[in-house]
Protein backbone atom coordinates (compact mmCIF):
# COMPACT_ATOMS: atom_id res chain seq x y z
CA UNK A 1 0.00 0.00 0.00
CA UNK A 2 1.15 3.55 -0.76
CA UNK A 3 0.59 6.69 1.32
CA UNK A 4 1.32 10.31 0.35
CA UNK A 5 1.77 13.01 3.00
CA UNK A 6 1.09 16.55 1.72
CA UNK A 7 1.99 19.47 4.00
CA UNK A 8 3.88 22.73 3.54
CA UNK A 9 5.61 22.30 6.95
CA UNK A 10 8.61 19.91 6.78
CA UNK A 11 8.47 19.17 10.50
CA UNK A 12 4.80 18.17 10.19
CA UNK A 13 5.56 15.84 7.28
CA UNK A 14 8.54 14.21 9.01
CA UNK A 15 6.69 13.75 12.29
CA UNK A 16 3.64 12.24 10.55
CA UNK A 17 5.82 9.86 8.53
CA UNK A 18 7.73 8.68 11.61
CA UNK A 19 4.51 7.87 13.48
CA UNK A 20 2.88 6.07 10.54
CA UNK A 21 5.99 4.16 9.44
CA UNK A 22 6.47 2.78 12.95
CA UNK A 23 2.87 1.54 13.07
CA UNK A 24 2.83 0.27 9.45
CA UNK A 25 6.39 -0.78 8.54
CA UNK A 26 5.36 -2.28 5.16
CA UNK A 27 3.73 0.94 4.00
CA UNK A 28 5.44 2.90 1.20
CA UNK A 29 5.42 6.61 2.05
CA UNK A 30 6.22 9.70 -0.04
CA UNK A 31 6.01 13.43 0.77
CA UNK A 32 4.90 16.52 -1.13
CA UNK A 33 5.35 20.09 0.15
CA UNK A 34 2.44 21.67 -1.72
CA UNK A 35 -0.71 20.92 -3.76
CA UNK A 36 0.97 21.27 -7.16
CA UNK A 37 3.71 18.78 -6.25
CA UNK A 38 1.09 16.41 -4.80
CA UNK A 39 -0.85 16.36 -8.08
CA UNK A 40 2.33 15.63 -10.07
CA UNK A 41 3.59 12.99 -7.63
CA UNK A 42 0.23 11.20 -7.61
CA UNK A 43 0.63 10.39 -11.31
CA UNK A 44 3.87 8.45 -10.72
CA UNK A 45 3.48 7.22 -7.13
CA UNK A 46 -0.20 6.15 -7.45
CA UNK A 47 -1.05 6.52 -3.73
CA UNK A 48 -3.83 4.51 -2.12
CA UNK A 49 -4.21 7.08 0.66
CA UNK A 50 -3.33 10.80 0.86
CA UNK A 51 -3.01 12.79 4.09
CA UNK A 52 -3.77 16.27 2.76
CA UNK A 53 -3.09 19.51 4.60
CA UNK A 54 -5.81 21.99 3.74
CA UNK A 55 -4.18 25.39 4.22
CA UNK A 56 -1.20 25.59 1.84
CA UNK A 57 0.08 28.43 -0.39
CA UNK A 58 -0.81 28.23 -4.06
CA UNK A 59 -3.12 25.27 -4.69
CA UNK A 60 -4.79 24.50 -1.37
CA UNK A 61 -5.63 21.00 -0.15
CA UNK A 62 -9.26 20.93 -1.30
CA UNK A 63 -8.27 22.12 -4.79
CA UNK A 64 -5.55 19.47 -4.94
CA UNK A 65 -8.00 16.73 -3.86
CA UNK A 66 -10.48 17.82 -6.53
CA UNK A 67 -7.79 17.67 -9.22
CA UNK A 68 -6.38 14.33 -8.07
CA UNK A 69 -9.83 12.67 -7.94
CA UNK A 70 -10.19 13.15 -11.69
CA UNK A 71 -7.16 10.96 -12.54
CA UNK A 72 -7.21 8.77 -9.42
CA UNK A 73 -10.85 8.13 -8.51
CA UNK A 74 -10.05 5.21 -6.16
CA UNK A 75 -7.51 7.14 -4.06
CA UNK A 76 -8.72 7.90 -0.55
CA UNK A 77 -8.11 11.18 1.31
CA UNK A 78 -7.84 12.23 4.94
CA UNK A 79 -7.82 15.98 5.70
CA UNK A 80 -5.18 17.34 8.03
CA UNK A 81 -5.97 20.82 9.27
CA UNK A 82 -5.57 23.17 12.22
CA UNK A 83 -8.98 24.69 11.46
CA UNK A 84 -12.15 22.86 12.49
CA UNK A 85 -14.38 24.82 10.18
CA UNK A 86 -17.79 23.80 8.84
CA UNK A 87 -17.21 25.08 5.27
CA UNK A 88 -14.10 22.95 4.87
CA UNK A 89 -15.87 19.91 6.22
CA UNK A 90 -18.81 20.40 3.86
CA UNK A 91 -16.56 20.70 0.80
CA UNK A 92 -14.51 17.72 1.95
CA UNK A 93 -17.64 15.55 2.19
CA UNK A 94 -18.58 16.48 -1.38
CA UNK A 95 -15.11 15.38 -2.50
CA UNK A 96 -15.44 12.06 -0.72
CA UNK A 97 -12.82 12.68 1.97
CA UNK A 98 -12.85 9.69 4.35
CA UNK A 99 -11.84 11.39 7.60
CA UNK A 100 -9.92 14.32 9.07
CA UNK A 101 -7.17 14.92 11.62
CA UNK A 102 -6.82 18.11 13.62
CA UNK A 103 -3.40 19.59 14.21
CA UNK A 104 -1.89 18.66 16.53
CA UNK A 105 -3.13 15.05 16.83
CA UNK A 106 -2.06 12.31 19.17
CA UNK A 107 0.02 9.55 17.63
CA UNK A 108 -2.66 7.03 18.60
CA UNK A 109 -5.35 9.03 16.77
CA UNK A 110 -3.21 9.22 13.64
CA UNK A 111 -2.56 5.45 13.71
CA UNK A 112 -6.24 4.60 14.26
CA UNK A 113 -7.45 6.91 11.48
CA UNK A 114 -4.81 5.83 8.96
CA UNK A 115 -5.29 2.15 9.88
CA UNK A 116 -9.04 2.35 9.38
CA UNK A 117 -8.73 3.87 5.89
CA UNK A 118 -5.92 1.47 4.91
CA UNK A 119 -8.15 -1.48 5.91
CA UNK A 120 -10.84 -0.10 3.65
CA UNK A 121 -8.31 0.23 0.81
CA UNK A 122 -7.15 -3.35 1.36
CA UNK A 123 -10.69 -4.74 1.27
CA UNK A 124 -11.48 -2.86 -1.93
CA UNK A 125 -8.26 -4.14 -3.50
CA UNK A 126 -9.09 -7.72 -2.53
CA UNK A 127 -12.61 -7.32 -3.87
CA UNK A 128 -11.22 -6.00 -7.17
CA UNK A 129 -8.78 -8.91 -7.46
CA UNK A 130 -11.55 -11.40 -6.67
CA UNK A 131 -13.71 -9.78 -9.31
CA UNK A 132 -10.93 -10.14 -11.90
CA UNK A 133 -10.44 -13.78 -10.91
CA UNK A 134 -14.17 -14.42 -11.23
CA UNK A 135 -14.18 -12.85 -14.70
CA UNK A 136 -11.22 -15.02 -15.76
CA UNK A 137 -12.89 -18.15 -14.39
CA UNK A 138 -16.13 -17.27 -16.14
CA UNK A 139 -14.32 -16.79 -19.44
CA UNK A 140 -12.66 -20.19 -18.98
CA UNK A 141 -16.06 -21.72 -18.18
CA UNK A 142 -17.53 -20.20 -21.34
CA UNK A 143 -14.75 -21.75 -23.42
CA UNK A 144 -15.40 -25.16 -21.88
CA UNK A 145 -19.15 -24.73 -22.34
CA UNK A 146 -18.65 -23.85 -26.00
CA UNK A 147 -16.56 -26.93 -26.80
CA UNK A 148 -18.93 -29.11 -24.76
CA UNK A 149 -21.94 -27.79 -26.70
CA UNK A 150 -20.27 -28.66 -29.99
CA UNK A 151 -19.38 -32.13 -28.69
CA UNK A 152 -22.92 -32.80 -27.49
CA UNK A 153 -24.62 -31.51 -30.62
CA UNK A 154 -22.39 -33.14 -33.21
CA UNK A 155 -21.78 -36.46 -31.51
CA UNK A 156 -25.28 -36.73 -29.99
CA UNK A 157 -24.07 -37.21 -26.44
CA UNK A 158 -26.54 -37.31 -23.57
CA UNK A 159 -25.28 -35.36 -20.56
CA UNK A 160 -26.75 -34.65 -17.15
CA UNK A 161 -26.17 -30.94 -17.71
CA UNK A 162 -28.90 -29.89 -20.09
CA UNK A 163 -27.59 -28.33 -23.25
CA UNK A 164 -30.04 -25.43 -22.99
CA UNK A 165 -28.23 -24.26 -19.87
CA UNK A 166 -24.91 -24.23 -21.74
CA UNK A 167 -26.45 -22.37 -24.67
CA UNK A 168 -27.83 -19.74 -22.27
CA UNK A 169 -24.33 -19.27 -20.82
CA UNK A 170 -22.97 -18.29 -24.23
CA UNK A 171 -25.81 -15.81 -24.85
CA UNK A 172 -25.86 -16.74 -28.53
CA UNK A 173 -29.10 -16.64 -30.45
CA UNK A 174 -29.23 -20.36 -31.18
CA UNK A 175 -32.43 -19.83 -33.17
CA UNK A 176 -30.39 -18.48 -36.09
CA UNK A 177 -29.75 -20.67 -39.11
CA UNK A 178 -26.44 -22.47 -38.86
CA UNK A 179 -24.14 -24.88 -40.64
CA UNK A 180 -21.17 -27.03 -39.72
CA UNK A 181 -17.64 -26.78 -41.03
CA UNK A 182 -15.05 -29.53 -40.51
CA UNK A 183 -11.45 -28.37 -40.82
CA UNK A 184 -8.96 -31.16 -41.56
CA UNK A 185 -5.46 -30.21 -40.40
CA UNK A 186 -2.10 -31.83 -41.11
CA UNK A 187 -0.15 -33.54 -38.35
CA UNK A 188 1.55 -31.08 -36.02
CA UNK A 189 -0.82 -28.18 -36.76
CA UNK A 190 -2.49 -28.22 -33.34
CA UNK A 191 -0.62 -25.06 -32.32
CA UNK A 192 -2.74 -23.18 -34.88
CA UNK A 193 -5.86 -23.75 -32.75
CA UNK A 194 -5.90 -20.29 -31.15
CA UNK A 195 -5.11 -18.58 -34.46
CA UNK A 196 -7.98 -20.45 -36.09
CA UNK A 197 -10.31 -19.35 -33.29
CA UNK A 198 -9.30 -15.72 -33.86
CA UNK A 199 -9.97 -16.03 -37.61
CA UNK A 200 -13.39 -17.57 -36.97
CA UNK A 201 -14.31 -14.93 -34.40
CA UNK A 202 -13.32 -12.18 -36.82
CA UNK A 203 -15.72 -13.48 -39.49
CA UNK A 204 -18.86 -13.75 -37.34
CA UNK A 205 -20.69 -15.74 -34.68
CA UNK A 206 -19.64 -19.34 -34.20
CA UNK A 207 -19.20 -22.15 -31.68
CA UNK A 208 -15.76 -23.71 -31.88
CA UNK A 209 -15.31 -27.34 -30.89
CA UNK A 210 -12.32 -29.19 -29.51
CA UNK A 211 -9.54 -30.36 -31.81
CA UNK A 212 -10.14 -34.10 -32.21
CA UNK A 213 -7.21 -35.84 -33.86
CA UNK A 214 -6.71 -33.83 -37.05
CA UNK A 215 -10.25 -32.48 -37.23
CA UNK A 216 -11.72 -29.28 -35.85
CA UNK A 217 -15.53 -28.94 -36.01
CA UNK A 218 -17.12 -25.48 -36.15
CA UNK A 219 -20.78 -24.51 -35.88
CA UNK A 220 -21.20 -21.30 -37.90
CA UNK A 221 -24.21 -19.00 -37.55
CA UNK A 222 -25.65 -17.57 -40.72
CA UNK A 223 -24.97 -13.96 -41.59
CA UNK A 224 -28.18 -12.46 -42.97
CA UNK A 225 -26.18 -9.80 -44.83
CA UNK A 226 -24.58 -12.30 -47.22
CA UNK A 227 -25.45 -15.55 -48.94
CA UNK A 228 -24.59 -18.88 -47.33
CA UNK A 229 -22.08 -19.69 -50.05
CA UNK A 230 -20.27 -16.33 -49.92
CA UNK A 231 -20.13 -16.45 -46.11
CA UNK A 232 -18.69 -19.97 -46.10
CA UNK A 233 -16.13 -19.19 -48.82
CA UNK A 234 -14.95 -16.06 -47.00
CA UNK A 235 -14.53 -18.11 -43.82
CA UNK A 236 -12.69 -20.85 -45.69
CA UNK A 237 -10.25 -18.43 -47.32
CA UNK A 238 -9.59 -16.69 -44.02
CA UNK A 239 -8.82 -19.92 -42.14
CA UNK A 240 -6.96 -21.64 -44.96
CA UNK A 241 -4.64 -18.65 -45.26
CA UNK A 242 -3.03 -19.92 -42.05
CA UNK A 243 -2.22 -23.17 -43.83
CA UNK A 244 -0.21 -21.29 -46.43
CA UNK A 245 2.38 -20.66 -43.72
CA UNK A 246 3.14 -24.40 -43.62
CA UNK A 247 4.94 -25.32 -46.79
CA UNK A 248 4.25 -28.79 -48.14
CA UNK A 249 1.22 -29.44 -45.95
CA UNK A 250 -2.46 -29.58 -46.82
CA UNK A 251 -5.41 -28.03 -45.00
CA UNK A 252 -8.94 -28.82 -46.15
CA UNK A 253 -12.40 -27.69 -45.17
CA UNK A 254 -15.70 -29.55 -45.62
CA UNK A 255 -18.90 -27.48 -45.44
CA UNK A 256 -22.28 -28.95 -44.51
CA UNK A 257 -25.64 -27.51 -45.50
CA UNK A 258 -27.66 -24.95 -43.55
CA UNK A 259 -30.13 -26.12 -40.91
CA UNK A 260 -32.66 -24.15 -38.92
CA UNK A 261 -32.48 -25.74 -35.46
CA UNK A 262 -30.00 -27.52 -33.22
CA UNK A 263 -31.75 -30.87 -33.61
CA UNK A 264 -30.62 -30.99 -37.25
CA UNK A 265 -27.05 -29.85 -36.68
CA UNK A 266 -25.59 -33.36 -36.58
CA UNK A 267 -26.72 -33.98 -40.14
CA UNK A 268 -24.86 -30.85 -41.27
CA UNK A 269 -21.78 -32.21 -39.48
CA UNK A 270 -22.02 -35.55 -41.28
CA UNK A 271 -22.38 -33.70 -44.57
CA UNK A 272 -19.26 -31.67 -43.78
CA UNK A 273 -17.38 -34.91 -43.02
CA UNK A 274 -18.43 -36.42 -46.35
CA UNK A 275 -17.33 -33.21 -48.10
CA UNK A 276 -13.77 -33.88 -46.84
CA UNK A 277 -13.61 -37.29 -48.55
CA UNK A 278 -11.17 -36.05 -51.18
CA UNK A 279 -8.63 -33.56 -49.81
CA UNK A 280 -6.50 -33.59 -52.98
CA UNK A 281 -8.72 -31.07 -54.79
CA UNK A 282 -7.09 -27.93 -56.10
CA UNK A 283 -9.52 -25.76 -54.13
CA UNK A 284 -9.05 -26.68 -50.48
CA UNK A 285 -12.68 -26.47 -49.46
CA UNK A 286 -15.80 -28.19 -50.71
CA UNK A 287 -19.51 -27.89 -50.05
CA UNK A 288 -21.49 -31.05 -49.44
CA UNK A 289 -23.85 -29.97 -52.22
CA UNK A 290 -20.87 -30.05 -54.61
CA UNK A 291 -19.90 -33.65 -53.81
CA UNK A 292 -20.43 -35.65 -57.02
CA UNK A 293 -23.71 -37.47 -56.63
CA UNK A 294 -25.00 -40.45 -58.55
CA UNK A 295 -28.68 -40.83 -59.36
CA UNK A 296 -30.41 -41.29 -56.03
CA UNK A 297 -32.00 -44.70 -56.31
CA UNK A 298 -32.85 -45.16 -52.65
CA UNK A 299 -34.40 -43.19 -49.84
CA UNK A 300 -32.14 -40.36 -48.69
CA UNK A 301 -33.38 -40.78 -45.12
CA UNK A 302 -32.08 -44.36 -45.07
CA UNK A 303 -28.61 -43.21 -46.16
CA UNK A 304 -28.52 -40.60 -43.41
CA UNK A 305 -29.61 -43.17 -40.85
CA UNK A 306 -26.86 -45.54 -42.03
CA UNK A 307 -24.26 -42.82 -41.56
CA UNK A 308 -25.55 -42.10 -38.05
CA UNK A 309 -25.36 -45.79 -37.11
CA UNK A 310 -21.76 -45.92 -38.31
CA UNK A 311 -20.86 -43.00 -36.08
CA UNK A 312 -22.34 -44.87 -33.11
CA UNK A 313 -20.82 -48.29 -33.89
CA UNK A 314 -17.33 -46.92 -34.44
CA UNK A 315 -17.43 -45.03 -31.17
CA UNK A 316 -18.64 -48.18 -29.42
CA UNK A 317 -15.85 -50.19 -31.05
CA UNK A 318 -18.42 -52.73 -32.21
CA UNK A 319 -16.69 -54.04 -35.31
CA UNK A 320 -18.92 -57.09 -35.58
CA UNK A 321 -21.95 -54.82 -35.87
CA UNK A 322 -20.16 -52.67 -38.48
CA UNK A 323 -19.33 -55.74 -40.56
CA UNK A 324 -22.89 -57.04 -40.33
CA UNK A 325 -24.38 -53.67 -41.20
CA UNK A 326 -22.16 -53.17 -44.25
CA UNK A 327 -23.10 -56.56 -45.64
CA UNK A 328 -26.77 -55.83 -44.98
CA UNK A 329 -26.53 -52.52 -46.88
CA UNK A 330 -24.87 -54.21 -49.85
CA UNK A 331 -27.57 -56.89 -49.83
CA UNK A 332 -30.35 -54.29 -49.66
CA UNK A 333 -28.96 -52.39 -52.65
CA UNK A 334 -28.53 -55.62 -54.59
CA UNK A 335 -32.10 -56.73 -53.80
CA UNK A 336 -33.66 -53.51 -55.14
CA UNK A 337 -31.56 -53.63 -58.28
CA UNK A 338 -29.25 -50.65 -57.70
CA UNK A 339 -26.30 -50.36 -60.06
CA UNK A 340 -23.01 -51.77 -58.81
CA UNK A 341 -21.28 -48.40 -59.28
CA UNK A 342 -23.91 -46.65 -57.16
CA UNK A 343 -23.70 -49.24 -54.39
CA UNK A 344 -19.91 -49.07 -54.29
CA UNK A 345 -20.10 -45.27 -54.00
CA UNK A 346 -22.53 -45.47 -51.08
CA UNK A 347 -20.44 -48.09 -49.26
CA UNK A 348 -17.37 -45.92 -49.73
CA UNK A 349 -19.25 -42.98 -48.18
CA UNK A 350 -20.08 -45.09 -45.13
CA UNK A 351 -16.47 -46.21 -44.81
CA UNK A 352 -15.34 -42.60 -45.05
CA UNK A 353 -17.68 -41.65 -42.22
CA UNK A 354 -16.16 -44.40 -40.08
CA UNK A 355 -12.69 -43.30 -41.15
CA UNK A 356 -13.33 -39.71 -40.07
CA UNK A 357 -14.67 -40.80 -36.68
CA UNK A 358 -11.49 -42.82 -36.11
CA UNK A 359 -9.48 -39.76 -37.10
CA UNK A 360 -11.34 -37.73 -34.48
CA UNK A 361 -10.39 -40.34 -31.89
CA UNK A 362 -6.72 -39.73 -32.65
CA UNK A 363 -6.05 -42.71 -34.91
CA UNK A 364 -3.81 -42.24 -37.94
CA UNK A 365 -5.97 -43.52 -40.77
CA UNK A 366 -5.11 -43.73 -44.46
CA UNK A 367 -7.40 -42.58 -47.24
CA UNK A 368 -9.86 -45.30 -48.20
CA UNK A 369 -10.35 -46.28 -51.83
CA UNK A 370 -11.52 -49.39 -53.61
CA UNK A 371 -8.55 -50.75 -55.53
CA UNK A 372 -10.73 -51.50 -58.55
CA UNK A 373 -14.27 -51.23 -59.81
CA UNK A 374 -16.04 -54.41 -58.73
CA UNK A 375 -17.44 -56.58 -61.52
CA UNK A 376 -20.15 -58.09 -59.35
CA UNK A 377 -21.57 -57.89 -55.84
CA UNK A 378 -19.42 -60.79 -54.64
CA UNK A 379 -16.26 -58.85 -55.47
CA UNK A 380 -17.72 -55.75 -53.82
CA UNK A 381 -18.33 -57.68 -50.59
CA UNK A 382 -14.79 -59.06 -50.62
CA UNK A 383 -13.18 -55.68 -51.26
CA UNK A 384 -15.38 -53.98 -48.64
CA UNK A 385 -14.39 -56.50 -45.97
CA UNK A 386 -10.71 -56.03 -46.84
CA UNK A 387 -11.02 -52.28 -46.28
CA UNK A 388 -12.88 -52.92 -43.07
CA UNK A 389 -10.12 -55.24 -41.84
CA UNK A 390 -7.57 -52.50 -42.50
CA UNK A 391 -9.58 -50.07 -40.41
CA UNK A 392 -10.06 -52.62 -37.63
CA UNK A 393 -6.30 -53.24 -37.56
CA UNK A 394 -5.62 -49.51 -37.17
CA UNK A 395 -8.20 -49.33 -34.39
CA UNK A 396 -6.64 -52.24 -32.50
CA UNK A 397 -3.11 -50.91 -32.97
CA UNK A 398 -4.18 -47.62 -31.43
CA UNK A 399 -4.21 -49.22 -28.00
CA UNK A 400 -1.40 -51.09 -26.31
CA UNK A 401 -2.41 -54.61 -25.38
CA UNK A 402 -2.93 -54.00 -21.66
CA UNK A 403 -5.04 -50.91 -22.17
CA UNK A 404 -6.96 -52.51 -25.01
CA UNK A 405 -7.71 -55.53 -22.83
CA UNK A 406 -8.90 -53.28 -20.03
CA UNK A 407 -11.12 -51.10 -22.16
CA UNK A 408 -12.58 -54.08 -23.99
CA UNK A 409 -13.20 -55.74 -20.62
CA UNK A 410 -14.97 -52.59 -19.42
CA UNK A 411 -16.99 -52.30 -22.64
CA UNK A 412 -18.02 -55.94 -22.41
CA UNK A 413 -19.03 -55.59 -18.77
CA UNK A 414 -21.09 -52.47 -19.46
CA UNK A 415 -22.82 -54.13 -22.43
CA UNK A 416 -23.72 -57.16 -20.30
CA UNK A 417 -24.76 -55.17 -17.21
CA UNK A 418 -26.13 -51.98 -18.76
CA UNK A 419 -29.54 -52.78 -17.23
CA UNK A 420 -28.05 -52.39 -13.76
CA UNK A 421 -27.22 -49.20 -11.85
CA UNK A 422 -23.50 -49.34 -12.67
CA UNK A 423 -21.53 -46.71 -10.79
CA UNK A 424 -18.14 -45.59 -12.02
CA UNK A 425 -16.63 -46.43 -8.62
CA UNK A 426 -17.99 -49.99 -8.70
CA UNK A 427 -16.73 -50.46 -12.25
CA UNK A 428 -13.29 -49.13 -11.28
CA UNK A 429 -13.12 -51.55 -8.38
CA UNK A 430 -14.04 -54.46 -10.64
CA UNK A 431 -11.22 -53.83 -13.15
CA UNK A 432 -8.72 -52.55 -10.57
CA UNK A 433 -8.40 -49.04 -12.02
CA UNK A 434 -9.14 -45.62 -10.58
CA UNK A 435 -12.48 -43.97 -11.55
CA UNK A 436 -10.59 -40.92 -12.83
CA UNK A 437 -8.44 -43.09 -15.09
CA UNK A 438 -11.46 -44.91 -16.51
CA UNK A 439 -13.21 -41.60 -17.18
CA UNK A 440 -10.08 -40.24 -18.88
CA UNK A 441 -9.63 -43.42 -20.92
CA UNK A 442 -13.19 -43.30 -22.20
CA UNK A 443 -12.85 -39.67 -23.22
CA UNK A 444 -9.45 -40.01 -24.91
CA UNK A 445 -9.74 -43.47 -26.48
CA UNK A 446 -13.43 -43.76 -27.32
CA UNK A 447 -14.31 -40.09 -27.66
CA UNK A 448 -17.29 -40.42 -25.30
CA UNK A 449 -17.95 -40.11 -21.59
CA UNK A 450 -18.64 -43.19 -19.47
CA UNK A 451 -22.31 -42.23 -19.03
CA UNK A 452 -22.67 -41.71 -22.79
CA UNK A 453 -21.37 -45.20 -23.51
CA UNK A 454 -23.73 -46.70 -20.92
CA UNK A 455 -26.61 -44.77 -22.50
CA UNK A 456 -25.74 -46.03 -25.99
CA UNK A 457 -25.65 -49.62 -24.75
CA UNK A 458 -29.04 -49.23 -23.09
CA UNK A 459 -30.58 -47.75 -26.21
CA UNK A 460 -29.16 -50.56 -28.38
CA UNK A 461 -30.75 -53.08 -26.02
CA UNK A 462 -34.01 -51.12 -26.09
CA UNK A 463 -34.12 -51.34 -29.88
CA UNK A 464 -34.00 -55.12 -29.70
CA UNK A 465 -36.66 -55.29 -26.98
CA UNK A 466 -38.98 -52.99 -28.93
CA UNK A 467 -39.13 -55.72 -31.54
CA UNK A 468 -41.07 -57.84 -29.04
CA UNK A 469 -44.78 -56.84 -29.19
CA UNK A 470 -45.44 -58.53 -25.84
CA UNK A 471 -43.29 -56.07 -23.92
CA UNK A 472 -44.72 -52.73 -22.86
CA UNK A 473 -42.66 -49.53 -22.88
CA UNK A 474 -42.78 -49.52 -19.10
CA UNK A 475 -41.34 -53.04 -18.95
CA UNK A 476 -38.60 -52.14 -21.41
CA UNK A 477 -37.78 -49.02 -19.39
CA UNK A 478 -37.04 -51.05 -16.26
CA UNK A 479 -35.39 -53.89 -18.17
CA UNK A 480 -32.72 -51.66 -19.72
CA UNK A 481 -31.92 -49.88 -16.45
CA UNK A 482 -34.09 -46.76 -16.38
CA UNK A 483 -36.67 -46.02 -13.71
CA UNK A 484 -38.90 -43.51 -15.46
CA UNK A 485 -40.62 -44.24 -18.83
CA UNK A 486 -40.87 -40.56 -19.75
CA UNK A 487 -37.14 -40.08 -19.23
CA UNK A 488 -36.42 -43.22 -21.27
CA UNK A 489 -38.56 -41.87 -24.12
CA UNK A 490 -36.75 -38.54 -24.02
CA UNK A 491 -33.31 -40.18 -24.13
CA UNK A 492 -34.37 -42.59 -26.89
CA UNK A 493 -35.67 -39.79 -29.09
CA UNK A 494 -32.50 -37.80 -28.48
CA UNK A 495 -30.37 -40.75 -29.55
CA UNK A 496 -32.49 -42.14 -32.41
CA UNK A 497 -34.44 -39.17 -33.71
CA UNK A 498 -37.80 -40.86 -33.09
CA UNK A 499 -39.75 -41.87 -29.98
CA UNK A 500 -39.81 -45.53 -28.85
CA UNK A 501 -43.41 -45.81 -30.03
CA UNK A 502 -42.52 -44.45 -33.47
CA UNK A 503 -39.51 -46.76 -33.69
CA UNK A 504 -41.64 -49.78 -32.76
CA UNK A 505 -44.26 -48.80 -35.32
CA UNK A 506 -41.53 -48.65 -38.00
CA UNK A 507 -40.35 -52.15 -37.06
CA UNK A 508 -43.85 -53.57 -37.27
CA UNK A 509 -44.48 -51.84 -40.59
CA UNK A 510 -41.36 -53.45 -42.06
CA UNK A 511 -42.48 -56.88 -40.77
CA UNK A 512 -45.90 -56.41 -42.35
CA UNK A 513 -44.32 -55.53 -45.68
CA UNK A 514 -42.17 -58.68 -45.57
Amino acid sequence: MRLLIVDDEPIEREGMEAIIQKAFPDLLIEQAKNGKMAIELANTFQPDLVLMDIMMPGINGLEAIEAMKVSHPTTKFVMVTAFDMFDYARQAIKLGVKDYLLKPSKASEIVITVGRVLDECQKELEAENNSKMQIEKWEQALTLAETDIVTQLLFDHVHEVHIDMLVDMLETRSTLEKFVVVLVLPEGAHHYYLSIKEKVRATGDAWIGALNGRQLPLIIFRDSKSSFRSQAIALAKSILSLGNEQQGTEWFMGIGQVCENLDEIRLSYQEAVIATMDTTLAVKYRFYMDVPALTLETDNHIIKQQQKEFFDHIRLGDWAAIRTRLLEVIQQYENVGNSLIYTQQRILELLWVANRVMDEMGMETNALFFSFQANDYRQLRTETLLLLEQMNAVYNAHYDQREADKIHQIQQYIREHSHEDISLDALAYRVNLSPIYISKMFKEKLGVNYIDYLTECRIEKAKKLLNDPEKSLKEITFEIGYHEPNYFSKVFKKMCGVSPKEYRKTLWTKKAEV
